[in-house]
Order: C-alpha cells, then structure tokens, then sequence
C-alpha cells in the first residue's frame, strides 16, 4: 500500500469509472487496475463492484474511503504547513467579515497591508456574511481570520476588540422623527422597523437597547445586511438602528445619534484558539491590531 494507490483509489471511488479516472490521473487504465487489485488483495476484500458499465464502492470500500480521505487531508496539511513554515512571505489569507466593512474597513486596510513591499507576495481570499456564519466558517476551517461582532458562549474563538463603532437611528428623510437633532429610543416606540435578522451579531445588542427602554419594537421587516436596510428605510418602509458607516449619506435618510441607553459596539477580530495559523495570517493578525491602534478614531467604516 502506497500513497499512490490511495490517491488513485479515491479518485476512482468519486468518479466510479476506470477510463474517467485514469484520465483524470494522466496513468493508463491498467495501471489504475493493478494499483486497485494490489490495495484489494492487500486488504482482502473487493473495494469496488461493476454495476452495468461502470463500477461503485462496496460497503468495504466506502468505509475505508473515509479513512483514506482523512489521512490523505492530514497528509496535505502537514505538506501545507511545513510550506509556510519555510516560506514566511509568501502564502494566502482567507479573510472573512460581516457586511458593514465591506466597502471601506477591510478594503482600505488590506490595501496599505499589501503596500509593503516585503507584503507583496501575500494573496487574500474574502467572504461576507452574517456573524454566525462567520463563526461556524472559522470552526471549520472555511477562514483564518474574521472581522465580525461578539458572539457569547463561543468559548473556542478568541475575540480580540479593534475599534469601537457607533449605532445610529436611519428615519427616512420626511419621517415624523426627521425633525429630531438626536433621539431616545422610548421616542421610537410608535414606528415600524426594518430590523437584523437572528443571524446577525448586532441582534442581540440591539435587542439589549429596547429592553433597557423597556420597550418592544414593532418588527415590520427583516434583513441579513445594512444595504438592504438602508434602501428599504429610504423607500419608507420604517426606520432602523444600524452601524454608523460610510454608506449612509448616499441615500436621502435622516441620521440620528442614539442618546438613551448607552451601549458600547466594537467591531472584533476572530480566530478559532490554539488553532495553527500560517506565519502570513500572523502576519495580518498582527497588522490588523496595530492598524487599529495607530488610527484609532481615524477609520472610516
């Protein structure tokens, strides 16, 4: 048994096709055939059998498929990190974070990242999405690292506070609560909202501002990002709370700072604990704190 023989034995096992499988290993068909004959007679059992022209997996084969699958993955990860262990310059980040930072934060940061020029070599791959997405991305192994909200009671992610970030009321510009410089949450109690679905990070804490006021609010519709938001409260649908960004002053909606209750928003970056991480994601980790430090109460999100 060899290494060969359990990459052509997978291969085969996905496509259940000699020729397809051959081609798709660049050997010839009966190199494949004896590579298979060996591994069964060395297990001594058949992995596959014949079913009309082509062939499918035996209960034998599909349970040592799964076996061969996870050594071959471990296999590919121990290459994957000796590779970053002597290559600390070069590699790839999968960054994921929540759509508020999309247009600005992440953009504007990764850019004077890759500005320097022993960065240049370093590639990105980006994801969006809610805060519980993100999370249970990390926990598989779908990102390095996240830029999202807090999330409690996960006790295997290390959440690292970055920057704080303001909530603001968005009315649209002819609404009642237009006329207000500023606004008390009690003050809302009589308007629908446009609010974030349970998936996103900032539901719980804004849930948390209505119970302070002790107030309900009267939920007319729910969205997975502040885009949708704002373009439904512009449109008149209701008002929302959202984060304080950028976006916002190109659609014709009111912004009203939140005077009553007080709260604190911070934007976090995620990891998953004690989990290896390349040399470049620490690398960018380590950026990404500085970053925010130095401009702290600089950074447009």
């Amino acid at each position: 048994m060899n290494l060969k023989h359990l990459e052509y034995f997978r291969v085969l096992a996905k496509v259940e096709h000699y020729t397809i499988a051959a081609e798709q290993l660049s050997i010839a068909q009966p190199s494949l055939t004896y590579a298979i004959s060996e591994l069964e007679k060395e297990l001594g059992v058949y992995l596959f059998e014949k079913t009309g022209r082509n062939i499918r997996l035996t209960k034998y084969g599909s349970i040592f498929l799964e076996y061969v699958d996870q050594s071959l993955k471990s296999l590919d990860e121990g290459q994957k990190k000796i590779t970053d262990l002597v290559s600390p310059h070069n590699g790839k980040i999968d960054l994921s974070f929540i759509y508020t930072l999309g247009s600005r934060f992440v953009p504007t940061m990764v850019k004077d990242f890759l500005s320097m020029d022993e960065h240049k070599d370093i590639s990105f791959s980006f994801s969006q999405g809610t805060t519980k997405n993100i999370i249970d991305g990390l926990k598989s192994d779908k990102y390095d690292l996240a830029f999202c909200s807090y999330l409690e009671d996960q006790h295997d992610i290390d959440f690292i506070p970055l920057i704080k970030q303001d909530l603001v009321l968005v009315v649209p510009s002819d609404h009642p609560l237009a006329n207000y410089t500023s606004i008390d949450l009690k003050d809302t109690e009589p308007y629908p909202f446009v609010y974030f679905d349970k998936g996103s990070g900032l539901r719980r804490l804004i849930d948390g501002l209505f119970n302070d006021v002790q107030i309900t609010p009267k939920i007319a519709y729910e969205v997975e990002e502040d885009s949708a938001a704002i373009g439904l409260v512009s449109m008149n649908y209701g008002i929302a709370l959202l984060p304080d960004i950028w976006m916002l002053k190109h659609f014709n909606v009111k912004v009203l700072p939140i005077i009553n209750p007080p709260y604190e928003r911070y934007i976090y970056l995620a990891s998953v604990k004690n989990k290896y991480l390349s040399p470049v994601v620490h690398l960018f980790r380590d950026f990404a704190k500085q970053y925010c430090k130095v401009k702290s109460g600089k950074i447009q999100i």
